[in-house]
């Protein structure tokens, strides 16, 4: 299984991001997909996962400014984040599961860092 995240990079406060995950060696469709994020010093968080049928689930940080969408017939899931702010500065990993957590697949992670 492999998972490729892209679409870090720096944006000032108020901006916007689409970060991207494209998976490959798993049946895309029947996982469930998440975003999660780490910040420096602190833990890895859970920021949004999507069901098989693409119901979304958010941590209540990003509810209302952060999507999650899938396209299951280029197997990638997206996180489209609005009005960044300098606390989601991370580094972003997307994850699959086929059954319940612990999420046994992780990609390498993409830097996202946001300036006041």
């Amino acid at each position: 299984v492999q998972l490729q995240a892209s679409g870090g990079g720096l944006v000032q406060a108020g901006g916007s991001l689409r970060l991207s995950c494209a998976a490959s060696g798993l049946t895309f469709g029947s996982n469930i997909m998440a975003w999660y994020r780490q910040a420096p010093g602190k833990q890895r968080e859970l920021v949004a996962e999507i069901t098989s049928g693409g119901n979304p689930n958010y941590a209540d940080s990003v509810e209302g400014r952060f999507t999650i969408s899938r396209d299951n017939a280029k197997n990638t899931v997206y996180l489209q984040m609005n009005s960044l702010k300098p606390e989601d500065t991370a580094v972003y990993y997307c994850a699959a599961r086929l059954g319940p957590r612990p999420y046994p697949y992780w990609g390498q992670g993409t830097l996202v860092t946001v300036s006041s």
